[in-house]
């Protein structure tokens, strides 16, 4: 059985590859995929970029915190690789940790990577990943490393400090991202287990374990922040809770009474199905994330602290049904004509308690047909969140979402839209199609260029947005 969307690597599920173009020689550009007719070409293409270096299974870029000529690739199978002068590509081993992740089936693997604000000086990063705990079986983990204090180009393998360890039973739905926000603070996207249909029963629970949400961890102790709640997953003594978190002291979750001593008051945010890519705006901290839907919407929200985003009470901002006969939620079977708006199924799965408000997206999606609605272009089925724009090499992209879909290949600009003091964006956005490139998993800005650079794990390059010579319209 094909696990839909949500798996993210290509080689997961039969016919997922069939939309990616097969790789370029190396340091030829990848084919892009053709246009349909009713599309016309769009005003970007994606080319290789880093001198056409090829990675194995690229799935994350990052640059360290003050950087403008180094960059870090993460590699799936375990692999940080250092491009140390980005003037004149080539790579270096900075850690391989390729024995601690081992299994990379499904959506297992070295999934993130974030250098501690202050990296310069405690030379720390944070890795998600997921492991094998002997005894205990798989587990996503957010580990410690630091670098080597005399060569930069180096970290110190023997330096790994878990701080979570959540036992996790299915391959999928592992999120993630992991970054610093502006407050310094470490933040972590977790999905809710996999399988499908939230059949772990995660999603709306702020008592049980680390699923289904955004958690906010103070790495640093600082001073009048709190201990954690104890739990198994937990090292002690590897992190505390910032005191402002939404849950601290909380008696009661949508409108039923919880425990305080049991509540994960590392939570941020809650409702989330599979998290995959989140990302701050460098000029006004806002937090965009992409959240993988289940059969029928993708999301994309801006999230604030103590949000509620809805999974499985919904997918997106529509009623989430259960799973009819021959499919696994949403409708299946036939395949009649796309209606003007797709007709929902039956029985919702289930009914939000009363009085329980959810948080809006800014931005949907639908699957296709029959799914989408008749005629609509912005569609895929496998969201990859992006970052807001704040380069000066694509004027057109400033201060915009740039996104994607990891199946379609279809790459977005969503229309700006402010958000408000408390997090909450003014209003819905639009999209515009910027490229169509299948297998991209990660986006980042160019510490150098200021380029939009994407991760395409169908590919192995590290490739970039530039303008298509073949639009009609250029950027």
């Amino acid at each position: 059985m094909r696990l839909h969307h949500t798996l993210l690597f290509p080689l997961l599920a039969t016919g997922l590859l069939a939309q990616a173009p097969a790789p370029a020689a190396p340091g030829q550009p990848p084919a892009a995929p053709a246009a349909t007719p009713a599309e016309p070409p769009p005003p970007f293409v994606a080319q290789p970029a880093l001198g056409g270096l090829r990675f194995d299974n690229p799935i994350a870029i990052v640059a360290a915190p003050g950087e403008t000529n180094r960059l870090f690739v993460v590699e799936r199978a375990g692999r940080i690789i250092l491009i140390p002068d980005l003037a004149k590509p080539e790579r270096v081993t900075f850690l391989d940790i390729t024995a601690e992740i081992g299994d990379t089936q499904g959506e297992r693997g070295l999934i993130a990577l974030a250098f501690h604000p202050d990296y310069r000086r405690n030379r720390q990063f944070y890795l998600w990943l997921t492991t094998t705990v002997p005894g205990q079986g798989p587990a996503m983990r957010l580990e410690r490393y630091t670098a080597s204090a005399t060569d930069p180009n180096k970290a110190d393998p023997t330096t790994g400090q878990p701080l979570i360890t959540q036992p996790d039973r299915a391959s999928n739905h592992n999120g993630g991202q992991v970054a610093f926000g502006p407050d310094n603070y470490l933040y972590l996207s977790i999905g809710d287990e996999g399988g499908a249909n939230d059949q772990y029963q995660n999603s709306q629970l702020v008592d049980k374990n680390f699923f289904a949400g955004l958690l906010r961890l103070d790495v640093d102790k600082k001073p009048g922040s709190l201990p954690p709640n104890p739990h198994p997953a937990v090292h002690p003594g590897t992190y505390t809770i910032p005191p402002d978190n939404p849950w601290v002291g909380a008696k009661e979750f949508n409108g039923q009474p919880v425990d305080p001593a049991k509540v994960r008051t590392e939570f941020y945010a809650v409702g989330l199905r599979n998290p995959y890519r989140f990302s701050f705006d460098p000029v006004t901290g806002a937090l965009w994330l992409g959240d993988v839907g289940q059969d029928r919407i993708e999301e994309v929200d801006v999230i604030r602290k103590g949000g509620n985003y809805g999974w499985n009470y919904r997918e997106a901002d529509q009623p989430f049904y259960a799973p009819q006969r021959g499919g696994r939620g949403g409708r299946r079977g036939a395949t009649p004509a796309a209606p003007a708006t797709p007709p929902p199924p039956p029985t919702p799965a289930r009914t939000p308690p009363p009085g329980v408000t959810f948080d809006e997206p800014v931005f949907t999606y639908f699957h296709p047909q029959p799914v989408a609605p008749a005629g609509t272009l912005d569609i895929g089925n496998s969201i990859t969140g992006g970052i807001v724009y704040r380069g000066t090499a694509l004027p057109a992209l400033a201060g915009r979402y740039v996104f994607g879909d990891y199946n379609s290949g279809r790459i977005w600009a969503l229309s700006r839209v402010e958000v408000g003091k408390d997090g909450r964006p003014a209003g819905k956005a639009t999209a515009e199609l910027l490229a169509r490139r299948p297998g991209i998993v990660s986006f980042a800005q160019d510490p150098r260029t200021g380029d939009v650079l994407l991760a395409n794990i169908s590919s192995g390059y590290i490739e970039r947005l530039a303008p298509n010579p073949a639009a009609a319209t250029k950027p």
